[in-house]
Order: C-alpha cells, then structure tokens, then sequence
C-alpha cells in the first residue's frame, strides 16, 4: 500500500511575512499614523483647514526647509552635520539682491542663488574633508561666516525690486492648487529616495556612516563622499533660497533665521540616527508633512511663533532622548 500524498495549504513566505510586519512596526508608519491624526484633529479645530487653497497654503510651511533635510539626511547618515543652511539661504538671498540691483534678469538671479549655494557647501567641504575638521564646530562657524557677511552688506536695508516673473518659483502653481515648491519637494524627494536606496551612491553613504574605516578598507573614497554630500546640501539651500527670496519678494540679512533647528528636527523626526549609519527618505518626508501640518495647524489657531519655537525644540530633544532612554531600559531588562 502506497503512502497517498498530501497538500497543505499553501503559507505567505517568511519573507513577505517578515517585510510586513516590520513594515507596520516602523517607525515610518507611526509617523504616517501621527500625520494622519494631526491632520483630523486641525480638520475638527478649524473650519478653514480643509479648504483647498489652506491646504496649499499649508505646504509653504514646511516644502523649502524639506528640500534641505532631504540633502541633510544624506549627511546626517553619513555621520557628518551642516549647521550653516540657514545662513546660506540668507547670503544667497543677498546675493541675489545684490544681483537685482545690476539689472540681472530671472535666468541669471537663479544662477547666481544656485551658484551661491554651491561655493558655501564646497567651502563647508573642503574645510571638513581636507583639513579634517569636525562639521559641527565648522557649520557652527561658517553659520556665523555666512550670515555676517549679509548684514555687513545690507546692515537694516532691504533688497526688492525683483523682476515679476521670478515671484514664480515661491508664489506659482503648476495645476490648479498645487503649488510649484510643492512639486518641486515631491521630484527631489523622489530622486533622492532613489538616490539614497537604490544606487551604489546610497549604500557607500549608509557604509560611511556605520563604519568609515572599513568603508575606506572597502575601496570607498570617503572623503570625497562627503564632500559631494556638503555639495548636495549647499546646492539644496541654493534652492531653498531662491524659492523663499521669490515668496517674499524682498531680502533682509534676517531671512531664514533659526530655520537649521527645523530641517535638523525634521530629520531626526524621520527617523534618521543622529549618529548616522541609518534612516529613510520616506521617513524624512512624511517627518515634513507632520512639522508642516503641526505649524499650519497652530497658525490657523492663532499660536504665537514663540510657543512654536518652543514646541519645536522639545520635538527635537524628545525625537533624540527617547530611543536612547528606550536603548538603556531594555538593556537594563535584559541583564536583569
């Protein structure tokens, strides 16, 4: 007598059972349940939110500093900070100003905004990557650096007088209520997503941040890295600048003031280690929307700036203190 064989059912592969529930238990889908809840509750505290043109509004809030975190999350990973952003939004702007007054047309202005920005981050680089100096005291510098120079130049004046059709970059629309920063944020999100977990690039940055010496071992230029990351970082405050100096159509040494604990917040929020060697673009986006919707939300509550500030600085040392509160509690369990 033959033994009959028999089938089961067919069972979900530990692989894809594995990849949805660590999915689910991400810290990228925590803040998507964060975001959607912040969204409800602004939707039930005012009857204006939900309209669409608030809606647009609201992505002003959050589109130009999301741009620099998506560059500041490359560096963060990689073990390395730019502290200066903020700084080179402002002299770019005063650049641009200084360019206006010239009779440079809009072409040109962006030129100048974008070029601006990419000499601050190769001078960030340089100063970092050949000579070996700690990011953080050097951005703390030249954040200094950076800003001074555009009070020397403008000292309480303001730069105006910008051309009509350089109001698009900050004030345009692409389709209907959809904001041209808005798309802007959505394709360099996109690209540095791809960037970051699909190329050899990305994985040389994550290998940096883990382990630079063994990075080095493996045949990965690691300084060079970095200094293409202090690249990208300036080039995105190129960016930022040139949309916010067409916003407000006006340039003051001011403009931008304190926006570095905003991207630096926004990154740590999504999820990216402070130490590097880990994080996601994802996380770094939907991080974004939660700041934009938490900002727009307090506005439309008539919240002063000043608790948003404080509001704002208690996010980042919460983001930052409770995985390392949460690290020792287990390990304190564990040796129990």
């Amino acid at each position: 007598m033959t033994d009959v064989p028999t089938h089961s059912p067919r069972a979900i592969p530990d692989r894809l059972d594995t990849r949805l529930s660590r999915g689910l238990r991400s810290w990228e889908a925590l803040l998507f349940a964060v975001a959607i809840a912040i969204f409800v509750a602004n939707a039930f505290a005012s009857p204006y939110f939900l309209d669409p043109w608030n809606l647009s509004d609201a992505t002003f809030n959050f589109t130009e500093k999301a741009i620099i975190a998506i560059a500041m999350a490359f560096l963060v990973i990689a073990g390395e900070i730019d502290l200066s952003v903020a700084a080179i939004i402002a002299l770019a702007s005063t650049a641009m100003g200084a360019a206006v007054q010239f009779g440079i047309g809009t072409p040109g202005l962006v030129a100048v905004g974008l070029a601006v920005g990419l000499l601050c981050g190769a001078f960030n680089g340089l100063l970092v990557c050949r000579f070996g100096l700690p990011s953080i005291v050097v951005t703390i510098g030249t954040m200094s650096l950076f800003r001074g120079i555009s009070f020397v130049v403008l000292g309480d004046q303001v730069y105006k007088g910008y051309p009509a059709d350089f109001a698009f970059f900050g004030q345009g629309y692409v389709g209907w209520v959809i904001s041209f920063e808005f798309v802007a944020f959505l394709i360099v999100a996109l690209v540095g997503g791809i960037v970051l977990h699909r190329t050899t690039f990305g994985r040389k940055v994550y290998a940096i941040g883990n382990n630079p010496l063994a990075a080095t071992f493996s045949g990965v230029r690691v300084e060079r890295v970095k200094f293409i990351l202090f690249l990208m970082t300036g080039l995105a405050s190129g960016i930022a600048a040139v949309m916010l100096t067409s916003r407000l159509g006006s340039t003051r040494p001011s403009i931008a003031l304190g926006w570095e604990l905003e991207v630096v917040t926004m990154v740590v929020l999504g999820g990216v280690n402070i130490l590097g060697g880990s994080g996601t673009i994802l996380g770094v986006v939907i991080a974004a929307f939660v700041m934009g919707l938490v900002t727009f939300g307090l506005g439309l509550l008539n919240v002063p700036g000043v608790i948003m500030s404080i509001f704002i600085g208690l996010m980042l040392i919460g983001v930052i203190a409770i995985p390392i509160l949460a690290g020792r509690v287990a390990r304190h369990r564990r040796s129990a």
